[in-house]
């Protein structure tokens, strides 16, 4: 709107009655309350906007590139939309979570499952599954995965999306054959990071050498926080091959990116690292006791050792543990003459000077890094023995850890009788390690201390974590099985007030939300 055209008067005269306020501009402007002047500032702004000039159209963006695969079913499209959207029935003022299932607790499984029949996300959700991935970082992978080409073309155009161009899940679009070296090479050099950290996966999953030779072309150039989730990315099909350029990487100018190279070669027991921290090791530690290294050397230093402990940690006893978790644990049966696992833990290792806690929990860090079963069952001890005596460590974080290097059975079995042995008090962080749905034993475990603890006139509330567990992991076949325990029973003498209400009404939702997990898996079968 110029000077000349009609109404610009007019305009000028709100701006100034803004300015001065409309007490002080009565004399030839507009006059009345500040509620009159934003009515007539309204109307004004319309008429502005209704004079203005269309500006020119931008280029219209490329189109996303085709993602091949299906999408799921009718059915379990709508399941997904109703999973965003995370509706769940109103609760009680009280703050009780109810009787209906919480559905956003579902979506991590609604996700898996989708990624395991190879679809792609409807069109029309990739938004808002852009958003629950953005505001849930541990949705992220899958969710990145499931929208495929079109999350990355759209995360192009939103700045709020951002995150999914760096967030190195598959799904990004037709890669080239990792025989196509030109074509790997122009992607490699030009592509987003999310695409080279597929890209290189991809290769890698082709021939390992080949990505690291890949990685090897821009290392020097690539940014620290680049390197080191490159890096990190060798950990899937690590093998001796990666030894040289991991080798070469402990003289990284990064401090993370050396201690991940480090820690990666020490999984490598036939490394020259492995072999280096075996030699330090052997000659600290034996049956005749331990004796820590009385200082940290430059070799020490370039193998990954940290120097300086954290506070009330002493410098040798630090030393020692960074030492021994790097060791491969097979030199320890020749040191021990011939001793396996189990024996060896149980020695007494110089009880006086108070160095057996740190030799075990180095040798448990040394389990889950090697993935070492044998070792992890010799630390971890047997299930009905207390934690607090355990030969490893009473840690039920670092016991969680040495669980996952068992086979899924047998970790599945150990949990139970932990929990037949201690109940559900300590076994959040075990049940986190189980693989789902819970095999037989191990659900029937946790279901049968519930309704102990329920008998018992428990605080239903100390076991709300378990219950949400269980509501995630138990098989949905158990729903029939567990109708008997939906019905409320009479309070305990000491019981704390409304229990048995709130028992039957957690044990309601247990049922209907394994009855919708059962569902939610069919919906996603594919059609015969």
């Amino acid at each position: 709107m110029s000077k000349g055209d009609e109404g610009y008067g007019e305009w000028e005269e709100l701006v100034g009655a803004a300015l001065l306020g409309t007490d002080r501009r009565r004399a030839g402007g507009p006059a009345g309350s500040p509620e009159t002047l934003l009515d007539a500032a309204a109307v004004h702004a319309v008429r502005r906007r209704a004079g203005l000039r269309p500006a020119a159209a931008g280029p219209h963006p490329q189109p996303a590139i085709r993602d091949p695969r299906p999408a799921p079913p009718e059915a379990a499209g709508h399941r997904l939309a109703q999973l965003l959207a995370g509706r769940t029935a109103a609760g009680s003022g009280s703050g009780r979570r109810g009787a209906a299932p919480d559905l956003t607790e579902l979506l991590p499984q609604w996700l898996a499952a989708a990624g395991r029949y190879g679809y792609r996300a409807p069109a029309a959700l990739v938004p808002a599954l852009l958003d629950a991935a953005r505001a849930r970082t541990d949705l992220r992978p899958q969710a990145l995965a499931l929208a495929g080409t079109r999350g990355l073309w759209l995360a192009r155009l939103n700045p709020d999306w951002r995150f999914a161009l760096r967030g190195g899940a598959g799904g990004t679009g037709d890669l080239p054959e990792a025989t196509d070296q030109a074509g790997v090479e122009r992607l490699w050099q030009e592509g987003l990071f999310a695409e080279r950290v597929a890209l290189l996966g991809a290769v890698r999953a082709q021939e390992a050498a080949a990505a690291t030779r890949l990685l090897a072309t821009t290392w020097a150039t690539e940014r620290a926080e680049d390197r080191l989730m490159f890096l990190d990315s060798l950990r899937v099909g690590l093998s001796q091959e990666d030894e040289p350029f991991l080798e070469a990487a402990l003289g990284d100018r990064s401090r993370n990116v050396r201690a991940t190279a480090a820690e990666l070669l020490s999984a490598l027991p036939r490394s020259a690292l492995a072999g280096r921290m075996a030699e330090r090791a052997l000659a600290c530690v034996g049956p005749e006791g331990v004796t820590p290294p009385a200082e940290c050397d430059a070799g020490m230093l370039r193998d990954g050792v940290v120097k300086r402990p954290p506070a009330g940690r002493g410098e040798r006893a630090w030393w020692l543990g960074q030492i021994v978790e790097a060791a491969p644990l097979s030199c320890w049966r020749e040191r021990f003459g011939g001793l396996g696992p189990a024996e060896i833990v149980a020695l007494p290792a110089a009880e006086g000077e108070g160095w057996t806690e740190e030799l075990h929990a180095a040798w448990c860090r040394a389990a889950v890094r090697q993935r070492d079963a044998a070792w992890s069952r010799a630390l971890l001890g047997p299930p009905s023995a207390s934690p607090a005596a355990g030969p490893g460590t009473a840690s039920l974080a670092e016991r969680a850890k040495l669980l996952e290097t068992l086979p899924d059975a047998e970790r599945a079995e150990w949990v139970a009788e932990f929990i037949r042995a201690h109940g559900l008090s300590e076994a959040f962080q075990l049940l986190g390690v189980c693989v789902v749905p819970w095999a037989g034993a191990l659900g029937r475990a946790v279901v049968d201390a519930l309704d102990m603890a329920r008998e018992a006139g428990s605080y239903p509330w100390s076991f709300s974590g378990v219950m949400g567990l269980a509501e995630r992991c138990l098989d949905p076949a158990e729903a029939g099985r567990l109708e008997a325990l939906t019905a409320a029973t009479e309070e305990p003498p000491d019981a704390a007030p409304g229990a048995a209400a709130y028992w039957a009404e957690a044990f309601q939702r247990l049922v209907a939300t394994l009855r919708l997990r059962a569902a939610m898996l069919s919906e996603l079968a594919p059609a015969a």
